[in-house]
């Protein structure tokens, strides 16, 4: 009696399908800690808590341009999306 081709076929596939999922999973769970500083509480930074995103980025340069109050290290990546990575404390 010769098993069932379409059986075998579809078992191989969810055997497969979990095996990815499992590789899936082991990738997300060795990803580093996020290791980005969080937008600050202090008295500068509470009043850009209420805004959206995109509109508190814009008022970053003010302050964090080069020749700002605050500039950002040498190397410092792209300045348009702050709180891409310095997200907000909830």
């Amino acid at each position: 009696m010769n098993p069932d081709p379409k059986k075998n076929k579809t078992r191989l596939l969810n055997i497969l399908f979990l095996a990815g999922c499992a590789a899936i999973l082991a990738f997300l769970l060795k990803a580093p800690p996020e290791s980005t500083k969080k937008l600050p509480q202090d008295e500068i930074h509470l009043q850009f808590y209420p805004l959206d995103k995109k509109e508190a980025e814009k008022h970053c340069a003010s302050c964090h341009a080069p020749e700002g109050q605050a500039p950002l290290p040498e190397g410092h990546p792209p300045k348009y999306r702050c709180l891409f990575c310095h997200k907000k404390y909830q």
